[in-house]
């Protein structure tokens, strides 16, 4: 078991490409501004026009079908990876075993470098791989029931979200990508068994979960602020203000689909 635990955690935090990792604005993958401006715009581009134009080849449903499983199974593998692997390295990293690290990084003496900012790194770029949930939305012919405002926007805003993690050091990041990432372990379980023919009969504990994942993350800024104002202050939070008003956003859309998806057929 100790062979195991030392072999994962190798791989995850003490290898020299995750532990030397360094955020450098310009020089780091997909880091510039400009590669997020074109990111973002083309993703929304292309998701109008190919919604809106039947500008694909028809796939058969088999063939879809297995697609979307291969998608939502390296989705759910991968999101179950950067939380184990944002978890150990936040562990590692956090001075002292200092647990307030994670909720506080020391304002202008927190570089985005080391294997917790490599996982954020892991993380923003696997928002932009999650575009491919929107093609695969517009190749199954049933965009007009589920490719609504609220997947479109949080897929776009989030990879700007992502980006101002690492280009502030932004505060909290760590919680959030854990319990984000953690989230989507289930969520993507679900959509590859559903892609499989075996659709759980628990969805709505999907959206219940992301709905608390917001929630929590609103609780857990509290103590934040709270280390904020009663010490020597906490890094980026012009980028934690920008995550804050999104979540925000998400948990009213998330909770106005909750109750017009689940409320109704309740009563129904």
């Amino acid at each position: 078991m100790d062979s195991l635990y030392s072999s994962i955690h190798y791989w995850l935090v003490d290898q020299p490409l995750v532990s030397q990792f360094e955020w450098k604005q310009g020089h780091t993958f997909a880091s510039t501004p400009l590669f997020l401006t074109l990111t973002v715009l083309t993703y929304l581009t292309l998701t109008y026009a190919l919604n809106r134009f039947p500008l694909l080849p028809t796939l058969s449903p088999n063939t879809l079908r297995l697609v979307t499983a291969a998608h939502n199974l390296i989705l759910c593998l991968a999101s179950l990876v950067m939380a184990v692997g944002c978890t150990l390295s936040t562990l590692h990293q956090m001075p002292h075993n200092d647990w307030t690290w994670a909720v506080c990084f020391p304002a202008n003496r927190t570089p985005p470098r080391g294997p917790t900012f490599f996982w954020a790194q892991v993380f923003y770029l696997s928002k932009i791989l999650e575009f491919i949930d929107t093609l695969l939305i517009i190749l199954s012919g049933s965009r007009s029931r589920r490719l609504s405002f609220l997947h479109v926007y949080h897929h776009a805003v989030v990879v700007i979200m992502c980006h101002l993690w690492l280009s502030t050091s932004q505060t909290l990041f760590p919680v959030a990508l854990v319990t984000n990432a953690s989230v989507h372990v289930l969520m993507y379980a679900y959509y590859l068994l559903a892609a499989l023919g075996q659709r759980p009969r628990w969805k709505r504990l999907v959206t219940d979960c992301q709905i608390i994942q917001f929630v929590f993350s609103f609780g857990i800024s509290g103590l934040m602020l709270y280390y904020h104002f009663t010490g020597s202050g906490c890094s980026g939070l012009l980028g934690w203000c920008f995550n804050a008003v999104f979540n925000a956003s998400l948990l009213y859309l998330f909770v106005d689909f909750h109750s017009k998806n689940y409320a109704n057929k309740k009563k129904q």
